[in-house]
């Protein structure tokens, strides 16, 4: 069995819950997790980087000075890539980064991603975390009852607009929906602090897919 503790925003201890163990209890694929890291931040780049090539600088079209009974190189244009002010050589052109991966390798990715959270003991489970207006100094209370000060990860079950902008003023933490968590944000945090609700909706995820692959 695999038991975490449930704490409630003041950090008081309130109970315990079974953790699915083939999604939060597995051994981490260090390969697969990586290889999700690349693909996200892949998939992330704008790609619009350009420079001009040597045909493509403004100028140039003129032969500098004669090729013959001077002491100077016979240069043909004042745009070579080794001049002031010539073209790139190979100059970078705007492109897409992004490329697909597997369905299952991602899934196994974020299993990893959460079990690694757990066995790190990185992984803090709350009843329930929702605030009744926007009010900054409730998030950094809990954070500071559960011993979560530094790089966080906020997991919420739905999107809540009071949780979301409360927390966007703190330097450090990130908030996430259950349904849209991202391998990155995850491996990118020091703690995980995620809602009871939460949980039981990446387990009803992950479960479903499952139950498709041995279909």
């Amino acid at each position: 069995m695999l038991n975490v503790t449930i704490f409630n925003m003041e950090g008081t201890h309130v109970g315990e819950m079974e953790l699915d163990k083939s999604i939060f209890g597995i051994v981490p694929n260090e390969s697969v997790m990586h290889d999700a890291v690349v693909n996200y931040r892949a998939n992330k780049r704008s790609g619009t980087q350009s420079a001009l090539t040597r045909g493509e600088v403004r100028g140039g079209g003129r032969k500098p000075y004669k090729q013959n009974k001077i002491d100077r190189s016979r240069a043909g244009s004042i745009r070579m890539p080794h001049w002031r002010g010539g073209g790139v050589v190979f100059a970078p052109k705007p492109r897409d980064y992004s490329y697909k991966l597997n369905k299952k390798v991602k899934r196994l990715a974020i299993q990893s991603a959460l079990s690694s959270k757990v066995q790190n003991k990185e992984f803090i489970v709350v009843d329930e975390i929702k605030l009744e207006t926007y009010r900054t100094k409730s998030i950094v209370a809990m954070l500071k009852a559960l011993g979560a000060e530094k790089k966080v990860l906020i997991v919420i079950p739905s999107i809540d607009n009071f949780v979301f902008k409360s927390a966007n003023n703190i330097p450090g933490v990130e908030t996430a929906v259950a349904n849209s968590l991202n391998i990155y944000n995850i491996l990118n945090c020091d703690k995980l602090i995620i809602a009871k609700e939460a949980i039981a909706i990446i387990t009803e995820i992950h479960s479903y897919w499952a139950r498709l692959v041995r279909l």
